[in-house]
């Protein structure tokens, strides 16, 4: 899970680029800790969005 300090809740992705917060709002990667609301397109950051062909 992904935690939005903009909004304070967590946010699920759904793919390596996108995810979903639960307001139903999709949200954007933009970097490993920078999403974009999809819908207002508001830039929130995120705690850190890795991708899953990343090794952490």
């Amino acid at each position: 899970m992904i935690f939005d300090y903009e909004s304070g809740e967590f946010i699920h992705a759904l793919s390596d680029n996108m995810a979903i917060d639960s307001d139903g709002d999709l949200m954007m990667k933009l970097s490993d800790n920078m999403a974009m609301d999809m819908e207002s397109g508001d830039i929130h950051i995120v705690s850190l969005w890795s991708s899953d062909d990343e090794d952490i």
